[in-house]
């Protein structure tokens, strides 16, 4: 399986609207990102924090945060959806994915904040997963997540991933995908990224 070209990122950046018509951008996420990706999982309801982190707790805890930030460790890498608020750039939702060469697989989980959820934000971000996949030759995306996670199994069912309980762990689902389609083009949205460009040039 291919791995990403740390040096070309923004090839792999995505520009879309929200269902209220907001501007956002998916991007992988920088070590400057650190700051404010914690704030954003500490505005997260206590809710949203449990299932995403799979556990009580009141930030993102720093060794993830570490990891969260530095792109390409263990095959790690983040990527977050920003908006713009008074001028100042903002995370709106966050998805985390790992490399698995051996099952040629990628490995995510994702959460949006609890204000931006129904504009479509985690779709874009399960879509840009989707072409990342194809992109570096990944035959399935997976994930795990509670079960009482409901607003994550609905996204995961709606995006058409399949549900079946997690090896060894009562507690939680697995959302399976496979993907057996190539990439005509990267930025994974090239067609999203035009016609916002023509929106914006007919403003």
């Amino acid at each position: 399986m291919k791995h990403i070209d740390l040096h070309d990122l923004e090839r792999y950046s995505d520009v879309l609207l929200s269902r209220s018509g907001e501007v956002v951008a998916l991007r992988f996420a920088e070590v400057a990102d650190a700051g404010a990706l914690q704030c954003y999982f500490r505005g997260l309801s206590p809710g949203s924090r449990y299932n995403r982190l799979m556990g009580a707790a009141s930030e993102l805890p720093e060794s993830q945060l570490d990891r969260f930030t530095h792109i390409g460790e263990d095959n790690g890498f983040s990527l977050v959806a920003t908006t713009k608020r008074n001028g100042a750039e903002v995370i709106i939702g966050e998805a985390r994915y790992a490399i698995d060469d051996e099952t040629n697989s990628l490995e995510i989980g994702l959460s949006v904040d609890d204000k931006m959820q129904g504009q479509g934000i985690g779709a874009a971000l399960l879509g840009n997963l989707a072409c990342l996949a194809t992109a570096l030759g990944a035959g399935r995306l997976f994930g795990d997540t509670l079960r009482s996670n409901d607003a994550m199994l609905a996204l995961a069912r709606k995006a058409g991933f399949a549900l079946s309980p997690t090896p060894d762990d009562w507690k939680q689902i697995r959302f399976e995908k496979r993907v057996a389609f190539a990439p005509v083009d990267i930025p994974c949205a090239s067609w999203r990224l035009a016609a916002i460009a023509a929106n914006v040039h007919a403003a």
